[in-house]
């Protein structure tokens, strides 16, 4: 997927290019315009949302291209179990955010929930406040996850190598802003969200998940929570919209025009 969008974009840079020179080309390049256009305004508009999908899908591409044992050791050591959260709390919690589980699969999955619904909640929030509902469920959730897992080891529920187990955060960031979307959203697009949503962190959880199971739950809820708060300390803003702002070729204008 990387490579696809990283080839698209190429494409597209070439094709501008050649439009200086060639005809068709530049015919084409402004016919597509308007598309390009509002994607940048997207990503202008979000910008916590795509500088933190760079770097998870950064650190997914050192985790395929890297020797298994060597990413093995190296997530265990980052990750906000109870011995790196007893040892260093500050440098596991930081660490953490910048992995993806399970070697980074699921990578497809989580970009495509940042860049869409993730990133429409940033320009809903702001992004002061989107990072603060982020952090919430990372590190409220990582710290109340652990306090259970206390609890699972000091009561003989639990393997004792349970303390020293890889947990990496990506997925409590991304679980406690679809939380925070969702607040923002209304009527139908509100009970579908929180049904989804609901469905995808509680269901495997009721099925008889693991400890990571009840993360994800948690991480939703101190999303959901901050998002309350932030609500009741000031409304949400409206979307700002920077495409007006952004260059815009001579097709791109005449259609703008028109509109």
């Amino acid at each position: 997927m990387v490579m696809g969008v990283a080839a698209v974009v190429a494409a597209w840079y070439a094709l501008r290019g050649l439009g200086a020179v060639w005809g068709p080309a530049g015919r084409v390049a402004g016919w597509l315009a308007p598309w390009t256009r509002a994607a940048h305004a997207w990503v202008l508009e979000a910008p916590a949302t795509f500088a933190y999908v760079a770097v998870f899908t950064a650190s997914t591409l050192v985790q395929e291209s890297a020797p298994p044992r060597l990413i093995e050791l190296l997530t265990t050591l980052q990750s906000t179990n109870l011995a790196n959260l007893h040892r260093e709390p500050l440098r596991a919690l930081a660490n953490s955010a910048l992995w993806v589980a399970d070697k980074g699969q699921g990578l497809v999955l989580y970009v495509l929930v940042f860049v869409t619904v993730v990133a429409w909640g940033e320009r809903r929030w702001g992004t002061p406040r989107s990072v603060v509902i982020g952090l919430a469920g990372h590190v409220l959730g990582s710290l109340l996850t652990a306090v259970v897992e206390t609890g699972a080891l000091e009561s003989g529920r639990a393997p004792a190598w349970l303390a020293v187990t890889t947990d990496v955060g990506v997925s409590y960031i991304m679980v406690a802003q679809l939380a925070g979307a969702v607040l923002l959203m209304r009527g139908r697009a509100r009970v579908a969200g929180a049904v989804l949503v609901t469905a995808g962190v509680a269901g495997p959880l009721v099925r008889g998940g693991t400890l990571w199971d009840v993360g994800h739950v948690l991480a939703a809820l101190c999303g959901l929570a901050a998002g309350a708060v932030l609500l009741w300390w000031a409304p949400s803003r409206r979307p700002p919209n920077v495409a007006p702002c952004l260059p815009c070729a001579e097709p791109c204008r005449v259609r703008a025009a028109r509109g």
